[in-house]
């Protein structure tokens, strides 16, 4: 596997430390890792932007309407 220099000794140090027993695993381990991330960047977007649109809901921006009021429309 060639990663470049900078890769290369990260995965030396972090074999070398213990925490791998080999590049693969390294790799692996770094995939987990950056899913996690990604993961907890999603939630923390979708997090915001239902704050958000809560906020616009209280202060009126945004109308809201009741399922009984979604069905009438629903059935003109």
């Amino acid at each position: 596997m060639n990663l470049g220099a900078p890769y290369e000794a990260i995965i030396k140090k972090t074999i070398d430390k213990g925490y791998a027993a080999s590049q693969t695993e390294v790799v692996r381990q770094a995939l987990i890792v950056y899913d996690r991330i990604l993961e907890e960047e999603e939630y923390t977007l979708v997090h915001k932007a239902v704050k958000e649109e809560l906020a616009e809901i209280k202060s009126g921006k945004t109308r809201t309407y009741s399922l009984k009021d979604l069905r009438k429309s629903v059935k003109r």
